[in-house]
C-alpha cells in the first residue's frame, strides 16, 4: 500500500458528545481520513472508477457522522473508520482522525481530537469438529464468519477426515482451512472466534479433547504474538497434518514467519511426500 489518499478537516456539524445538550444542540466536528490504496492501474488508464473517489468519501463520512450519535468521540472514529473500510473496497487503510474544537469544558483550547487506524488484514484459520453434526459445525462456522462485519472468507478448503491428536481417545475430526479477511486485531478476531464456538455449545474440559468446533487462527499477516491467550503462528502447526494438509491447498506458498519455510514444505516435511 505505497499510495495514500488524504482528506483533510472535512467540516461537519454532527450530534456526539456525553453531555445531552451536545446530543441535542449538535456542534462542529473536523474529520480527516488517510486512506492507503493502490492507484496504479487507475493511472494508467486515467480512470476515476479504479481509484477512490474522494468526493464519495466525503459524502460517506458525512452521512456516518450525521447519522449516528455517540456519546464518545472514540467510537465515532473507530466506526467511521470500519465503515469506510466496508464501504469502498480499493481502501485497504485508513487512519481517521476526529476534531472536537468546541469541546465543553469551560477551558480555552483548540481542539481535541482522537485519531484511529483500521485495515485488512490476511489470516488463515483452521476449523475441526468431532462431535454431533461434524460437518454442520464447520459450515455453519464458514457461514457466521462470511456474515460478521468486518470478515471476509476469501478460500475454503476441502474437507478432510484426520485422526485426533494428542492422545485422548475420542472420535475422528473433519477439518477444513480458509482464507479470510478482517480488519479485527488478533485478540477481537480470537474473541469472535470463541463467539462462534460457544454458540456450538464448545466446552473447554480436556485438553486436546472432544469438541464440536475449534476455530484456530494459523497465520496473521506476518506477525510473531505470544502472549498469555494467543500464539501465532499456531503453535506445533508444522506437526499438524490436520492443520497443513487443507493449509497446503489454499496457501501452500505462504511462509512460516519463524520457520521460514512455506506451508508446501512443512507439509512435505511432514508426511514426506509431494503435495
Amino acid at each position: 500500500m505505497n499510495d495514500t489518499i488524504k482528506i483533510k478537516n472535512l467540516e461537519i456539524f454532527a450530534s456526539h458528545g456525553v453531555l445531552s445538550e451536545e446530543n441535542k444542540l449538535g456542534q462542529k466536528f473536523l474529520v480527516s481520513a488517510e486512506m492507503y490504496t493502490d492507484f496504479s492501474e487507475a493511472v494508467q488508464s486515467d480512470n476515476l472508477s479504479l481509484s477512490v473517489d474522494y468526493g464519495d468519501v466525503c459524502k460517506e463520512i458525512k452521512r456516518y457522522m450525521t447519522d449516528n450519535t455517540f456519546k464518545l468521540i472514540e467510537t465515532a472514529a473507530r466506526g467511521l473508520a470500519e465503515n469506510l473500510l466496508d464501504k469502498f473496497s480499493a481502501v485497504k487503510g485508513v487512519v481517521i482522525e476526529v476534531q472536537k474544537p468546541w469541546a465543553p469544558i469551560n477551558m480555552s483550547l483548540e481542539t481535541v481530537s482522537v485519531m484511529t487506524e483500521r485495515k485488512w488484514h490476511t489470516v488463515y484459520v483452521s476449523i475441526g469438529s468431532n462431535m454431533g453434526d461434524r460437518k454442520k459445525y464447520i459450515n455453519d462456522a464458514i457461514q457466521q464468519l462470511s456474515e460478521t462485519k468486518g470478515c471476509i472468507v476469501e478460500k475454503v478448503s476441502d474437507l478432510i477426515l484426520t485422526e485426533p491428536y494428542g492422545g485422548v481417545g475420542q472420535n475422528s475430526f473433519y477439518n477444513c482451512a480458509l482464507k479470510l479477511k478482517t480488519y479485527f486485531d488478533p485478540h477481537e478476531l480470537l474473541e469472535c472466534f470463541h463467539r462462534i464456538e460457544e454458540g456450538a455449545q464448545r466446552k473447554r474440559e480436556i485438553r486436546w479433547g472432544p469438541r464440536t468446533l475449534d476455530l484456530d487462527i494459523i497465520f496473521y499477516d506476518n506477525e510473531i504474538i505470544d502472549d498469555e491467550v494467543l500464539n501465532i503462528p499456531h503453535i506445533d502447526m508444522q506437526n499438524r497434518a490436520f492443520v497443513l494438509e487443507p493449509m497446503s491447498q489454499i496457501a501452500p506458498f505462504v511462509r512460516h514467519p519463524v520457520l521460514n519455510k512455506t506451508v508446501g514444505q512443512l507439509f512435505y516435511d511432514l508426511k514426506g511426500t509431494s503435495v
